[in-house]
């Protein structure tokens, strides 16, 4: 297999670890906007670290004003899909919060049509339907089950996928004048900086001197997001991003995986034919980039 192939793949997968770090952080009782804390500032750290030792030239900002891209990619987009996609992982299961972030491709595409007046093609539109038809299924709108519908964490789910759609379109802009590593490292750090006030030290400082405490906070940082993004932004440099963009399709699957089997949490099968179709709408949209191409 091709190497870069590898590198997106592996990448995929480390992202669908999350859900594991998050709940060994919930059980420690960290709420969920903390645990993005947690999440950004080792990142940022780390990304920091990464750039200074191998390619410092990529942390300079051409323009100060150039920070607004990052305040879209970073606070707008991972403060905010983090948020909403931990805390769907907390009031359902890491299986639905998952598939419910993957509708970022749908968001994505009809933001690009309002902002940019990309066409909406027919593989979109088709793509589209089976979006949203997936997840219904997955949930449990259809077939209708009163018993899991839970609106609040559907809502978040959701808005996950909203956040995360949201960092294509402002990464558009950036991508005129930063290499995709530079953005990620610059989003890390803008968000990071943002959540300063919102951690609350005094309280939490001691809890994270425990080995394992500091195990899980430090390796959702790094694994699942800092290496995760290197790895893939190496393998994305030497293919096409439609490509890419199928092959990420494996981070549901590890995180289902993940909730299945290490958490015992319930995945019918209609959630999974809805998953499935969300997987495959992605992959409709990315199928023929130069009449579907996504931001």
């Amino acid at each position: 297999m091709n190497k870069a192939f590898l590198y997106i793949i592996l990448g995929a997968a480390l992202w669908g670890t999350i859900g594991w770090y998050v709940k060994n952080l919930y059980a420690y009782g960290f709420t969920p906007m903390e645990v993005v804390t947690l999440r950004v500032w080792s990142a940022a750290i780390l990304m920091v670290l990464f750039l200074v030792i191998k390619e410092p030239k990529k942390l300079k900002l051409t323009s100060f004003s150039d920070v607004k891209y990052f305040i879209g990619t970073g606070i707008f987009s991972i403060v905010f899909f983090n948020y909403c996609m931990f805390t769907a992982i907390d009031l359902s299961t890491i299986p639905v919060a998952t598939a419910l972030l993957y509708t970022g491709p749908a968001f994505v595409t009809i933001l690009s049509l309002i902002l940019f007046h990309e066409p909406l093609t027919k593989p979109k539109i088709m793509a589209l339907v089976i979006t949203i038809f997936g997840s219904a299924l997955v949930v449990g709108l259809i077939p209708l089950d009163l018993n899991a519908l839970q609106l609040t964490s559907i809502l978040f789910g959701l808005g996950s996928g909203f956040g995360y759609a949201l960092y294509s379109i402002f990464s558009k802009f950036a991508l005129k004048k930063y290499t995709s590593l530079s953005i990620t490292a610059y989003t890390f750090i803008i968000a990071a900086i943002s959540l300063l006030p919102f951690f609350p030290y005094q309280e939490k400082w001691p809890l994270l001197m425990e080995p394992r405490v500091l195990f899980f906070a430090v390796g959702l940082g790094f694994l699942p997001t800092a290496f995760a993004y290197i790895i893939y932004t190496y393998g994305l440099n030497q293919t096409e991003a439609s490509r890419a963009s199928i092959l990420t399709t494996i981070e549901p699957v590890v995180a289902t995986l993940i909730g299945v089997f290490i958490f015992q949490e319930a995945f019918t099968s209609a959630q999974m034919i809805g998953m499935l179709c969300i997987i495959g709408a992605v992959i409709l949209i990315q199928i023929n980039p130069r009449r579907t191409k996504m931001s």
